[in-house]
């Protein structure tokens, strides 16, 4: 049953509680939906809260440890990934979901709890700095690339078109909370002591997550018993059975699809053209200000632009996007923006259009570019949502930071201006524009095979 169109304008129907109306103008939430839908946006507030109390501290530290070095610190993050990603395939083969997902949180919480430790120690701060920025990197990449492998195996692609931008906003929410925290409660608490909040956040997402859990057991149960497949969609697996497989697996499953390889070219392409107007920044913000607290106080400001602009979207147009444009369009909606960008940071290069060129291109890929790029995962099976999706969201994603960081660095090095490199993004924004669309022509077509 669903609730008559004009449901906000008439007194709540039986069935119905206010809130669920209400929701209803906001997303097309199905009655038996709400709680993963609640549980999931909870849950990427949380991993992005924890991640947005600790990022100011990265990106200062990376300006203070020297632009100049930044490229090492990219190389690092990428060597890491390396080394990480083959362990998480070994966790992931051999637990169930139920155990190696709360597994990677409790890991990352141990991670937290240890940099307290050393940056209340009295180490060589630049050495822990050094480390922290790395693993700020490896975190960010890891919980995120985990929360969304795991949307795209609870929810369908019919679902997930609907339900994707508002869990997305969920974490933007976060993300806006995360900064607000960190600006409060810097200076009373010390920046050290944020990172105990960061961990209490990471150990609320690991409730949220046995939530889901309960809910998608329920649905199954509740299918069961009412005689209506539980299939219809790729690896629809029991929750507490061990997907298998080899440690590698993921690298494997990316080698042999076409449709995987594509994700990742269009990941590697994402990240290089991040990349390159990350150096922008750096380097045009550097230039504009001397003070690090008034670095700092930029990027605050620049983060809670980004995120204010991105939950926006993701409530109010996202879902709308998507079903009009398809998702060939939409997946290249971000790149010819940002090609468009590129093309006027080419010709004036300076700290005004540096930032509105950086939020939009930020807040257009959260709200935009990152739903719609999860959604390609949908219709795929459990270990290409996992491991495949994994290996390109950190190794191929960090991989091509660290490249695209000493291209960067070689083209200045070479004497090119930041007008030069601004114009050679502008094709490559162009390519990956061309790829994503084709993608999500791809992803319709094997949904709909998918029946």
């Amino acid at each position: 049953m669903t609730p008559p169109s004009d449901a906000g304008r008439l007194a709540p129907v039986a069935g119905y509680s206010p809130f669920y109306l209400w929701l209803q103008r906001l997303v097309k939430v199905e009655p038996e939906e709400l709680k993963a839908l609640i549980w999931s946006s909870l849950y990427f507030f949380s991993l992005l809260c924890a991640y947005y109390i600790v990022r100011p501290m990265r990106d200062e530290m990376a300006i203070a440890g020297g632009i100049e070095h930044i490229q090492w610190l990219f190389t690092g993050t990428f060597l890491v990934m390396l080394a990480a990603v083959p362990l998480f395939g070994w966790v992931a083969s051999r637990y169930s979901r139920k155990q190696f997902l709360p597994y990677v949180y409790y890991f990352f919480i141990a991670n937290l709890l240890l940099f307290f430790a050393l940056f209340k120690s009295d180490l060589t701060h630049a050495y822990v700095a050094r480390a922290f920025f790395i693993w700020a990197s490896v975190f960010n990449l890891f919980v995120i690339s985990v929360f969304w492998s795991f949307m795209a195996d609870i929810f369908s692609t019919q679902q997930a078109q609907r339900l994707f931008g508002f869990i997305a906003a969920g974490g933007t929410a976060g993300a806006l909370a995360g900064p607000a925290l960190t600006a409060t409660l810097a200076i009373p608490l010390g920046p050290a002591n944020l990172l105990l909040i960061s961990a209490a956040f990471l150990a609320w997402a690991v409730f949220c997550i046995t939530r889901l859990f309960a809910w998608q057991a329920g649905m199954t149960a509740s299918r069961s018993g009412s005689g209506i497949e539980t299939g219809g969609r790729a690896g629809a697996t029991p929750v507490d059975q061990a997907m298998g497989g080899g440690i590698f697996a993921g690298i494997r499953l990316v080698a042999s699809s076409s449709y995987l390889l594509g994700i990742a070219l269009l990941m590697l392409l994402f990240t290089t053209l991040a990349t390159f107007l990350y150096f922008h920044q750096a380097q045009i913000i550097r230039d504009s200000f001397a003070d690090s607290a008034e670095r700092t106080a930029v990027f605050a400001a620049m983060d809670f632009a980004v995120n204010a602009l991105t939950v926006t979207i993701q409530v109010f147009l996202t879902g709308r996007i998507v079903k009009a444009l398809g998702m060939g369009w939409t997946l290249a909606l971000i790149p010819l923006a940002l090609g468009v960008g590129f093309l006027i940071l080419g010709l004036r290069p300076v700290l005004g259009v540096l930032i509105v060129v950086q939020v939009l291109r930020r807040a257009g890929n959260y709200a935009i570019m990152r739903p719609a790029r999860e959604m390609l995962y949908v219709v795929l099976g459990k270990e290409e949502k996992y491991k495949a999706k994994n290996f390109n969201d950190t190794v191929v994603y960090r991989g091509g930071d660290a490249v695209s960081a000493w291209v960067y660095t070689g083209l200045r090095g070479l004497g090119a201006s930041l007008a030069a490199i601004a114009f050679i993004a502008v094709p490559l924004a162009g390519l990956w524009a061309w790829i994503s669309f084709r993608l999500g022509k791809r992803q319709e077509q094997l949904a709909k095979d998918a029946g």
